[in-house]
């Protein structure tokens, strides 16, 4: 976790008196410190696919509105003041979402309260809610992180076993498509060297995962 603790953050935002407009943006970074997650403007310095007020046509309205933060194909998050209604929240990011192109996760919050509603096309919503108090778990302090860096995890119906299943396919299906591949002799692919190219894809999965290797290096390198 960052440096900021859970019980530190528990404690700031219990104190805090602040409205919605001053306390927003200052929540979720104190989030992200909590979590150790790069913040919108490190991650995304020109605000293109993670920013703070992100604007968006709502469904049915001939106005446009700002979503107060969105991350791409991560989530969408409003902010409430304290103990403002957060089904009011839910229902204008509900009429953001097409415009922010249909996020995974609807969030919404009180500064008290994390609600978090999964939105996966053909699955059944399911909602999970985060309070100040169950930051003393560590199981809810590791939800909000698969929400910051694995939503997919928070897929309904979706299970170890059932994401194992579908990993080892298709891992398979790439040690396949190798073997038929030749090199620059024009000789196949020896199977063994296929098989020592997937064992590190494994590990440096593994690696990233458990925190070797540096602010998600292995990611980074696979999606440029």
């Amino acid at each position: 976790m960052g440096t900021l603790t859970p019980y530190d953050f528990m404690v700031r935002w219990r104190a805090s008196r602040l409205s919605e407009r001053a306390s927003a943006q200052s929540h979720f970074l104190d989030l992200c410190e909590m979590l150790d997650e790069p913040k919108p403007h490190e991650l995304d310095p020109e605000g293109t696919w993670y920013t703070f007020e992100k604007g968006a046509a709502r469904t049915g309205h001939a106005t446009s509105g700002w979503a107060d933060v969105w991350k791409r194909h991560h989530f969408a998050w409003e902010y409430k003041g304290k103990h403002q209604s957060l089904d009011a929240a839910f229902a204008q990011l509900q009429r953001y979402a097409i415009a922010l192109e249909n996020p995974p996760l609807l969030i919404v919050s009180d500064m008290e309260t994390i609600r978090i509603h999964t939105n996966f096309t053909n699955s059944v919503q399911q909602i999970h809610s985060v309070t100040l108090e169950d930051l003393k778990e560590p199981k809810k302090v590791q939800l909000l992180k698969r929400v910051f860096a694995e939503p997919e995890s928070l897929r309904p119906g979706e299970t170890r076993q059932g994401i194992t299943e579908k990993a080892a396919a298709t891992f398979g299906a790439l040690a396949q498509a190798l073997r038929k591949r030749t090199d620059d002799a024009g000789e196949l692919y020896d199977p063994q060297r296929v098989a020592h190219f997937i064992n590190k894809l494994v590990f440096c999965m593994f690696a990233e995962d458990i925190g070797l290797l540096p602010e998600r290096l292995f990611s980074k390198m696979v999606y440029q």
